[in-house]
């Protein structure tokens, strides 16, 4: 029997859970800082709080069912986690546009997490194609 799992997925989304860390702590703290540096509307703080936590949340379920579905070969978890990624895809847009100030350092951040997400993305199609034929 030949092994299905990707290891370019795996490794992929070993690197997303380290960078996401990196990610919430750095985007947080900014958060904090434009709060205190700029005049912050406290009706857009809570907003921009809570579309951070929640893309958190999201990214557990997420990367448990992209490792669960690469390392069983089985494609409802890898199709679940997909889902969730597109999720995270919107949520990430929403910092990279729709926050109340978007600094340049919130451009980069962003890029690079919508960059591993599609990265993944594609990962993941490949795999679940590879683990139905």
């Amino acid at each position: 029997s030949s092994q299905l799992s990707s290891l370019p997925l795996q490794i992929l989304l070993y690197v997303n859970g380290i960078y996401y860390i990196f990610y919430f702590l750095a985007t947080l703290a900014m958060i904090i800082y434009k709060s205190q540096v700029f005049s912050y509307p406290d009706d857009y703080l809570a907003p921009d709080l809570a579309v951070l936590f929640l893309m958190a949340i999201l990214e557990v379920p997420r990367l448990y069912l992209g490792f669960k579905g690469n390392l069983t070969e089985a494609e409802a978890p890898l199709g679940l986690s997909l889902g969730l990624t597109v999720g995270s895809v919107v949520l990430c847009v929403y910092l990279l546009l729709w926050q109340t100030y978007v600094l340049r350092a919130d451009v980069l951040l962003n890029a690079v997490l919508l960059s591993a997400y599609g990265l993944e993305s594609g990962l993941k199609v490949t795999a679940i194609a590879a683990f139905i034929s």
